[in-house]
């Protein structure tokens, strides 16, 4: 089976939220958790804005997912930059805006582009075939890491009860910085590096590993009926895809990446939030149980301002690894830092908007 990926609205339903863990780190004096004051809507009725980048002069690029179009907000008024199917992956490099284009849907994929537009003349890359010739996670296992024939013959024909990573890509997170641009692939699974014309990969993320409880096996509808898994699955180990969906890179040279895993149904609020050497491409895991992680920002101190479009809120990771709420955030998705305050697209299945929330207590 593909993954899960919360890029429709018909994903937009109640999923049971789990309590965040964040990894030990070394003992220092503990930072004060960041909250966050009154909030300034910046955009609004906006059609799936999953992601969008800031200019210093308060420009707001915008991916248009669900409209199909990247559009460019400033002094009240917008223009439309471009126009393709599922526009996300918007980033912002001086007069350059880089975004990626997929064609297809959760089971099927059509095409794959990351593109970009600026003085220097417009790009477009076919992450589709570079998928199809390399296919990073192509060495990956998912799925239930043991299960028994008589069980696995109650799975409905979408859920593979074992499988290696399958050709797919959707770009749903870049970063564009001086001569290179960072990529999170949800459907690759992987962190790419991509300098001119030249697509690499950074770092494979690994399998998350669930254990299966009764509320997890719903996983799917049919005619208004839920689709149930045997209860012979409760309590076996499913390996689920990491699914990347955005990346940013800190002060302290690393990069960033918010994963959501991908596993049947939507009952798995185990999204994470990883550390990636760019250059050895070493993966450690910072904290999960994040209900929908699907955008995350570094602010210079270090705090990781991470999205959780199912739990409602933003969550903020500080430098000893604490979590906590930042704010209360109706289905938030992109997040940028910008000047001492955390931006986000929120309403995302709705009336969607770019909202900014001031810091306080960093």
């Amino acid at each position: 089976m593909r993954r899960s990926i919360p890029l429709t609205a018909a994903a937009a339903v109640a999923v049971a939220i789990g309590a965040t863990t964040a990894v030990a780190a070394p003992a220092t004096a503990a930072p004060k958790a960041p909250s966050s004051g009154p909030p300034t809507v910046l955009a609004e009725h906006l059609v799936g804005p999953l992601t969008f980048d800031l200019s210093a002069d308060g420009v707001i690029t915008v991916g248009q997912s669900f409209l199909g179009e990247v559009t460019r907000i400033a002094g009240g008024s917008s223009e439309t930059l471009s126009q393709g199917p599922d526009s996300t992956g918007v980033s912002v490099l001086g007069p350059t805006v880089t975004w990626s284009e997929r064609a297809g849907d959760e089971q099927t994929i059509e095409g794959s582009w990351l593109k970009s537009s600026g003085p220097a003349g417009d790009t477009s890359i076919d992450l589709l075939a570079w998928e199809q010739a390399n296919n990073p996670d192509g060495d990956s296992w998912y799925g239930f890491e043991e299960i028994s024939d008589e069980c696995a013959a109650t799975l409905p024909p979408f859920v593979n009860p074992r499988y290696q990573g399958l050709v797919d890509t959707h770009a749903y997170g870049t970063l564009a910085l001086p001569g290179v641009t960072y990529v999170a692939d949800s459907g690759m699974n992987a962190v790419l590096k991509v300098v001119g014309d030249e697509v690499s990969t950074v770092a494979v993320l690994p399998p998350q590993p669930l254990v299966v409880t009764d509320e997890m096996r719903v996983v799917g509808e049919v005619e208004g009926q839920p689709i149930v898994l045997d209860e012979c699955v409760v309590g076996l180990t499913y390996d689920a895809e990491p699914v990347p969906t955005d990346v940013e890179m800190g002060t302290d040279g690393m990069l960033y990446v918010s994963t959501l895993p991908g596993a049947p149904g939507l009952g798995f609020p185990y999204g994470s939030v990883y550390r990636v050497d760019p250059v050895s491409g070493d993966s450690a895991l910072v904290a999960t149980g994040f209900a929908g992680a699907t955008g995350l920002a570094v602010a210079p101190n270090g705090t990781v301002y991470v999205s959780q479009m199912f739990g409602g809120k933003v969550s903020a990771i500080t430098r000893d690894g604490s979590v906590s709420t930042f704010a209360e955030v109706d289905s938030p998705a992109g997040v940028e830092w910008q000047s001492g305050k955390v931006v986000v697209s929120a309403g995302v299945f709705g009336d969607g908007r770019i909202v900014s929330y001031p810091v306080r207590g960093r």
